[in-house]
C-alpha cells in the first residue's frame, strides 16, 4: 500500500503571518492537531502543532495584557522548520518506520515542492487495523513454521482445503528461535478448532489459540 491511498488531501493550512489565536482557532474548528504553514508560492516552510501553541500560550494565571500579546504573534515565531517530508507514493511500511525512528505525529506529503496530502498517527493505526483485518469478525491465529521457503503455502493450504477465507496475513521473527517464523492468519471462522487439528498433522504447531487436548 503506498501513502497516496490514505493520506488526508482536505488540508487547512496557515500563512506565515497568521496569528497563533488564529492557528488555535482553526484547530478547534476543524478538530485537528497540526497545521501545515505555505509561504506565498504554496511550499511548505513550517508546520504548527497544538503542542507548539499550549508551549507559547501563557499561563492563565498571566494577565489579559500579556495572553493577547502572545496569541497575536504569527505563527512563523513557533513553527517548526526541521520538516521531515514523504511522497504520495512512499510504502506505508516506510513511512511508519519514519514516524517511529523521529518520534514525530504528522508527516507532510510533497510532490513537486507542492503540499499534497498530511499523514497522522491515527491514519496509520487505521491502516493497521484494516490491514490486518481486526475490524472484521473472525478468529486470529498464531502458528509456529520453519524458516524455510514454501512454508507459507504448505499452511494455507490446510486452510484452502476447509475453504476458510484468509483476511490477512502477517509473518515475523521467532525471538526465541531464529529457526522458526511466527505467522499470523486472520481467518474469517469463528471455531478455528478443525483448522488447528490439521495444522497439527501437517507438522505445525499452533500457538494461539492454545488448546493443549490438541497440542500435547
Amino acid at each position: 500500500m503506498i501513502v497516496e491511498e490514505i493520506m488526508k488531501t482536505k488540508i487547512i493550512t496557515l500563512s506565515p503571518e497568521q496569528s497563533i489565536y488564529d492557528a488555535h482557532k482553526l484547530m478547534l474548528q476543524h478538530k485537528v492537531r497540526h497545521l501545515p504553514v505555505l509561504n506565498e508560492e504554496s511550499h511548505l516552510i513550517g508546520i504548527v502543532s497544538d503542542r507548539d501553541i499550549r508551549d507559547a500560550a501563557p499561563s492563565i494565571l498571566s494577565n489579559p495584557t500579556e495572553q493577547n500579546h502572545v496569541l497575536g504573534n504569527p505563527v512563523k515565531t513557533i513553527m517548526s522548520t526541521n520538516l521531515i517530508t514523504g511522497h504520495p507514493l512512499d510504502f506505508v511500511e516506510e513511512i511508519g518506520t519514519v514516524f517511529y525512528e523521529h518520534h514525530i505525529s504528522c508527516l507532510p506529503i510533497v510532490q513537486e515542492h507542492q503540499l499534497v496530502g498530511i499523514i497522522t498517527e491515527i491514519d496509520l493505526l487505521h491502516t493497521l487495523i484494516e490491514l490486518t483485518g481486526a475490524h472484521q469478525p473472525g478468529s486470529q491465529m498464531e502458528i509456529k513454521a520453519p524458516n524455510r521457503a514454501g512454508v507459507l503455502n504448505e499452511i494455507t493450504t490446510v486452510f484452502r482445503d476447509h475453504k476458510a477465507n484468509i483476511l490477512s496475513v502477517l509473518i515475523y521473527p521467532n525471538k526465541k528461535d531464529n529457526r522458526f517464523k511466527i505467522v499470523v492468519i486472520r481467518v474469517q471462522t469463528i471455531n478455528p478448532t478443525r483448522l488447528i487439528i490439521d495444522l497439527k498433522q501437517a507438522g505445525f504447531e499452533t500457538l494461539w489459540p492454545n488448546l493443549p487436548e490438541i497440542n500435547k
